[in-house]
C-alpha cells in the first residue's frame, strides 16, 4: 500500500452525505452520526488521496466545509474546480437530476474516477450517456450503493452464495418510508448483490400517499409494492409504503433455510432445525472508507469497482419498471426497458 501514488480528490455537493454537513442533515431529519461515512471524510481518511477541494452553490456549506477541512479550496462552480484543481477522483453528492451532467462533464475534463451518489440518474437515457461517456474517456464510474462495500452485507452474500440456505426460492423486502428511488435503489441493488441474479421483469403499483420533499415540490419519489422476477425464476416481493408500520427487513428463502437481515444483524434459520447468526465485524472503517480504498485500487490496478455504473443502471431499470408498470395498471414490464420509455423521468432527490 505504501508505494501507491497519491491521488487528488474533490467533492461536488457539500451537504449531508457529501461533507457531513449537520445543517443539511437537520433539514431532512437525519443525523450525520448515523451515516456509514461521508465522501469528504472518506477521502481525508485515505492515505493515498489528498482531498484538495469542494464545490457547492451554497455559500454556507462552502464555509462549513472549509472550516472542517482547512487545507482545501472551495468553489461555487464545479467546472471551475475541475479545471483549476485537476482532481483524479471526484465524488458527486448533488441532487439526482444533476448527476448525469456532472458525471459527463468530469469525464470530458479528464477526471480518472467518478464516485456518484445513488440513484445514478432520473432517466435511463441519462444513465446510458453517463456510462457511454465514462467508457469513451476511460473514466472509472462507481455508484454509492454502500452495501456493496459494507463488510456485514458482504458476509451475508457469502453465506447465501455458499449455498447455506440452499437453492433460493424467493425473497421479501419491506421498508417503512417509501421512496422507491432513494431507498429502493439500495434494496434492488442489494438483492442482486446477495443472490447473484439479474432482474428480468417488474410488476408494481405506486403508493398514492406521498409526503412533501424538503428539496422542493419538483421532487416526487413515491413508495410502492410489487414483484420483481429474476433470471433464475426467483421472485422478490416488495412492500414499501410511504408510512409503513414495520422496519427495513430483507428475507431470502431457500430450500434449506432462510436468512433474515434486519438492522446490523442477520440470522439464518435452517428448516431441519438450528440457526446461525451473522454479526458485523468490529472495524473503525466506514463503508465509504472501503469504497475509497476500492477506487484507489482500481486506479492503480485498472480494476472494476464493487458497484459500477452498470450496477447503478440496472437498479434504475427496476425503479422505472415500478413506475411504468403502475401507470399501466400493474402490467409486467420486461427488462431492459426499451424505446422511448428510456426517457421516462422520475424526479428523485
Amino acid at each position: 500500500m505504501t508505494d501507491k501514488p497519491i491521488f487528488k480528490g474533490a467533492v461536488i455537493g457539500l451537504g449531508f452525505i457529501g461533507a457531513g454537513d449537520e445543517l443539511s442533515g437537520r433539514a431532512i431529519g437525519q443525523d450525520v452520526r448515523n451515516l456509514d461515512g461521508t465522501h469528504a471524510q472518506a477521502m481525508a481518511n485515505n492515505p493515498h488521496i489528498k482531498l484538495v477541494a469542494g464545490a457547492s452553490r451554497d455559500e454556507g456549506r462552502r464555509a462549513r466545509f472549509k472550516q472542517k477541512f482547512p487545507d482545501t479550496e472551495v468553489y461555487a462552480d464545479w467546472r471551475e474546480m475541475i479545471e483549476v484543481e485537476k482532481p483524479d477522483i471526484v465524488s458527486i453528492a448533488t441532487h439526482t437530476p444533476s448527476h448525469a451532467e456532472i458525471t459527463i462533464g468530469c469525464a470530458q475534463l479528464g477526471v480518472r474516477a467518478v464516485f456518484c451518489e445513488k440513484p445514478i440518474a432520473t432517466k435511463l437515457s441519462d444513465a446510458d450517456r453517463m456510462l457511454e461517456m465514462c467508457d469513451k474517456h476511460r473514466t472509472i464510474l462507481a455508484i454509492n450503493h454502500t452495501r456493496r462495500w459494507n463488510r456485514f452485507w458482504r458476509n451475508c452474500r457469502e453465506c447465501i452464495q455458499s449455498y447455506s440456505i440452499g437453492k433460493i426460492q424467493h425473497a421479501c423486502v419491506h421498508w417503512p418510508t417509501g421512496r422507491l428511488g432513494n431507498i429502493g435503489t439500495h434494496m434492488f441493488d442489494a438483492l442482486r448483490m446477495l443472490t447473484g441474479q439479474q432482474p428480468v421483469a417488474v410488476s408494481g403499483s405506486l403508493d398514492p400517499v406521498l409526503y412533501p420533499d424538503c428539496r422542493g415540490p419538483q421532487y416526487k419519489d413515491p413508495g410502492g409494492w410489487g414483484i420483481i422476477v429474476f433470471s433464475s425464476g426467483m421472485r422478490a416481493f416488495i412492500d414499501a409504503p410511504q408510512a409503513g408500520l414495520f422496519p427495513l427487513v430483507v428475507r431470502i428463502t431457500g430450500d434449506r433455510g432462510e436468512i433474515v437481515i434486519q438492522n446490523r444483524c442477520a440470522k439464518i434459520n435452517f428448516w431441519q432445525g438450528g440457526s446461525k447468526e451473522i454479526v458485523p465485524e468490529a472495524s473503525d472503517k466506514t463503508s465509504l472508507d472501503y469504497a475509497m480504498e476500492d477506487i484507489v485500487s482500481c486506479l492503480v490496478e485498472s480494476g472494476t469497482p464493487a458497484c459500477t455504473g452498470k450496477d447503478g443502471l440496472i437498479a434504475l431499470e427496476v425503479i422505472m419498471g415500478f413506475h411504468i408498470s403502475s401507470g399501466c395498471g400493474g402490467k409486467w414490464i420486461y427488462l431492459p426497458i426499451q424505446g422511448n420509455d428510456r426517457n421516462f423521468e422520475v424526479m428523485m432527490g
